[in-house]
């Protein structure tokens, strides 16, 4: 399973959350109009003891009915404006966070199509699954409160402590004790709890991967009974998340305690020096009533900075993790000037322009010792153009290998001219596929250049390459969608390509499904055989009608007859396409009209089948099957 890279070095969440920003700023209107609205009726709520005061000082101590309804009244209308602004602001919000989170969504989507494919190797998709839901649903939800009420609670706590000293400043005093204590334990709790709200979403994200592999895999779990040892996985992340969530509630628990507490403790203190002012007539009855209404009002404000800051490290882990992604690279565009990369080994060998290789024409590489077939080809080297696909001078290694490991593929030398098919023919991990990959710009050559009818293909935009090349890969991946649907992803205009593409790859069982090519496929089209699969995704492959077509052991999935009807059709194709086919067996290779012969990342013979079976040991023992030959040239 791939591993998730480990998160950068930590720093201040406010830092972090800045970078937000690009996304709130086309609707701060709203959401500063909201935090004004909120201040607004934040403060009516603290005239609420004023009027408490005026009433207790003035219509209850003249026993005057009529006051004191006047002043139920005044209390009812602030209570009730206090109300309708609170629904106003959360309306206000409501709509355009959503907009924000949906635009982080579809920029995070769109971003992952851009990434190469060694990140996606990298990176458990479960991981992915967790930034684009769980982190986004935390970053509205810090958008539409915390955000909004650490400015309200702190302009309400700062305005209060001002009434409040108004009223009386010994009292606002003994009030003030705590705030000290109260802000050691906010940093300390800050610290710890960024480190424990990052450890719970990335366990979200393992927890994720493992239920996505799960699901994906049932077939493998129920064929193998693996159920009990799955189960257990399950279990082991689940309780390491529940750990992780238990010691989250704990620092909240400890911070709670703290807040809440020491602010008790003193409003108890004033309590008692205030009663004892009044006793003594040194302080009116309204004054200390309307001193605690303040304080008491201020509860709410205090007690809310625990989890208001905790939603804030979540809401800094979430935003850190979802720029860990929008921070990759993405796949280099077009690089212009087709000046190459210096060789992996050094500066290549004068160029020979009617080499056999290259021209296609004379006696085949022999295997006359792979030394002596490697420095051939190492001399051998294009004319300046060359029709159909070339691979010059090739060597690639993947980006996070050792630097000095050895390149899975070394100085390849090879040219498909235009309108030829060519079998590409090696043991296990010799190459075949990451070769393939280069030809979309699946991965970047490390060094040397493979043209297109003369154009280099990092001259050219990744549209324009892919347009021109298509693609079957040797496991087939179908989309949940429609047979037709998945087919027409490869190109084509409608009804006609599509039945031609179906026909080439003998794929006419979609034509019976139940809906015939409207059919929904489900999930990996795994609904399908493997063989299905394996026809609709060459259907794909052909459908476009490409310039050049690259096929990775295209029918391995498929029985003899099949097979054989397939071969039969993609011979039409193939006339008019040129064509790079990996195969592994001789039906596929006689699709090809030459073959070439791939061993430890070099190529070492090029030639026709009957050709190679006769001249090169190597390749008639891959052709035969003998296991113990292959590994012996493995060696």
């Amino acid at each position: 399973m791939p591993t998730t890279p480990p998160p950068p070095e930590p720093r201040s969440a406010v830092r972090t959350l800045l970078r937000l920003w690009p996304y709130v700023r086309p609707v701060r209107a709203r959401l500063f109009t909201a935090a004004f609205i909120a201040i607004l009726a934040s403060c009516i709520g603290l005239v609420i003891p004023l009027v408490l005061k005026w009433m207790v000082d003035g219509p209850i101590a003249d026993r005057d009915p009529a006051g004191v309804w006047l002043g139920a009244l005044y209390l009812l209308l602030l209570g009730l404006a206090e109300a309708l602004l609170f629904g106003f602001r959360r309306w206000l919000v409501a709509r355009p966070l959503s907009h924000v989170e949906a635009e982080m969504r579809a920029d995070l989507y769109r971003h992952l199509q851009r990434l190469p494919v060694a990140f996606h190797d990298r990176w458990p998709s479960g991981q992915l699954l967790s930034r684009a839901t769980t982190d986004l649903m935390l970053l509205r939800m810090f958008l539409a409160f915390p955000l909004t009420f650490l400015l309200v609670n702190g302009v309400t706590i700062l305005v209060g402590v001002i009434i409040m000293l108004v009223q009386d400043w010994t009292l606002g005093l003994v009030i003030l004790i705590p705030a000290v204590p109260v802000l050691i334990t906010c940093v300390v709790f800050e610290k710890r709890y960024s480190g424990a709200a990052r450890r719970a979403q990335d366990q979200v994200g393992d927890l994720t991967t493992v239920v996505e592999e799960s699901v994906l895999g049932i077939r493998i779990i129920k064929g193998f009974g693996r159920h009990r040892s799955q189960a257990r996985a399950f279990r082991e992340l689940s309780g390491r998340l529940r750990g992780t969530e238990l010691h989250k509630a704990r620092l909240l628990a400890t911070i709670l305690g703290v807040i809440v507490t020491l602010p008790e403790l003193a409003i108890g203190a004033a309590l008692v020096l205030g009663a004892v002012q009044v006793a003594d007539g040194s302080l009116s009855a309204g004054t200390l009533v309307a001193f605690l209404s303040t304080a008491l009002a201020l509860r709410w404000p205090v007690d809310s900075i625990g989890f208001l800051l905790a939603m804030s490290q979540e809401a800094a882990t979430a935003t850190e993790r979802y720029f860990e992604v929008m921070d990759a690279e993405p796949e280099s565009g077009v690089r212009g000037g087709g000046v190459r990369s210096p060789g992996l080994r050094g500066a290549a060998a004068p160029t020979l322009p009617h080499s056999p290789l290259r021209s296609g024409g004379g006696t085949p590489i022999a295997h006359g010792g792979t030394s002596q077939a490697v420095q051939a080809l190492g001399e051998a080297r294009l004319p300046a153009v060359a029709e159909g696909l070339v691979f010059e001078d090739v060597s690639f290694r993947y980006p996070d290998a050792p630097p000095d490991s050895l390149p899975v593929l070394d100085r390849i030398d090879l040219h498909v001219r235009r309108g030829e098919s060519l079998a590409l023919v090696g043991a296990t991990g010799s190459g075949k596929t990451t070769l393939t990959a280069l030809v979309p710009r699946l991965h970047e050559v490390t060094s040397g250049r493979i043209t297109l009818d003369g154009k280099d293909i990092t001259e050219m935009s990744r549209e324009e390459l892919r347009s021109r090349v298509a693609v079957a890969f040797e496991e087939p991946t179908l989309f949940s969608a429609s047979v037709g649907e998945n087919v027409l992803m490869g190109g084509g205009a409608g009804a006609d390509d599509l039945g031609r593409a179906l026909a080439v790859a003998q794929a006419d069982f979609a034509h019976a499904l139940p809906q015939g090519v409207d059919t929904q496929v489900g999930e990996q089209g795994l609904s399908l055989s493997g063989g299905q699969r394996q026809r609709l995704a060459l259907a794909r492959a052909v459908v476009g009608r490409p310039d050049f077509l690259v096929l990775d052991d295209p029918l391995s999935a498929l029985d003899v007859h099949t097979e054989a009807a397939v071969e039969a059709a993609l011979r039409r194709v193939l006339a008019d396409t040129t064509a790079l086919i990996v195969a592994h067996r001789p039906s596929t290779v006689l699709l090809a009209d030459r073959v070439a012969l791939l061993s430890g990342g070099r190529i070492t013979a090029v030639g026709t089948h009957h050709e190679l079976l006769r001249s090169n040991p190597e390749y008639a023992h891959l052709m035969s099957g003998d296991p113990a030959g292959e590994q012996e040239y493995q060696r």
